[in-house]
């Protein structure tokens, strides 16, 4: 992990799946609110892009280029996160593994297998890594819902989203006492690459900015 090693964090925000999209336009918001960013995702390239735009807006965050799929490498972020800060105030979870669309019965084995793995199985494990550190600071976790499940050649896509909002469902209401607080959001449809690749043809200018709807997002915290 990189980090300005000049500047202390207050409150730490980990975003997973930090590069592009929703997760850097949530990166940047948070930023802008004080919290000091932990920007997790596999292209370097377009985390250096959002840190620059973190500091040139006067911000602070510390890169980890990492593929949440490998679980070596996630349980090493979460032993830094916790020698460093010793917990988190926010984990927002934007990974996604958006296969493409297929009618049920060509659904692609190493599709499949890639959607089970990023979608749930990782989520699974992040959640029981980082439960510790958002309780230590009476924490947030958020996941982002959207609800393809049973829709036409949403297939892999639809059914591991849909089975990783269940687990999150399933999370939130079991620390309804004890915390950490778990938010599941429904983000308006916005003009990212996952959509671009799901809707080809759709006019993106009706669609809302990242940015417009990470604020909106942030606001109902």
């Amino acid at each position: 992990m990189t980090q300005d090693q000049n500047t202390r964090p207050g409150p730490v925000a980990l975003v997973t799946g930090a590069s592009r999209g929703l997760g850097a336009a949530l990166a940047e918001g948070l930023a802008a609110r004080g919290f000091h960013v932990l920007a997790v995702a596999r292209t370097v390239g377009g985390l250096e892009e959002l840190d620059d735009r973190i500091r040139a807006a006067g911000g602070t965050a510390t890169l980890a280029p990492m593929d949440v799929s490998d679980a070596a490498a996630m349980q090493q972020l979460a032993q830094s996160v916790g020698a460093r800060w010793g917990g988190l105030d926010l984990w927002a979870h934007c990974a996604i593994h958006a296969a493409p669309l297929s009618p049920a019965p060509h659904i692609d084995g190493k599709d499949w297998s890639k959607s089970l793995l990023v979608n749930v199985d990782i989520v699974r494990g992040l959640i029981a890594l980082f439960e510790p550190m958002l309780r230590a600071r009476d924490g947030t976790a958020m996941f982002f819902d959207d609800p393809r499940a049973g829709q036409k050649f949403f297939g892999a896509y639809g059914t591991t989203k849909g089975a990783q909002i269940a687990l999150a469902r399933s999370w939130q209401a079991e620390t309804v006492r004890t915390g950490p607080r778990v938010v599941i959001a429904q983000p308006a449809p916005m003009p990212t690459a996952v959509r671009g690749r799901f809707f080809p043809g759709e006019d993106r200018s009706a669609l809302t900015p990242c940015r417009s709807e990470a604020e909106r997002l942030l606001d109902a915290l």
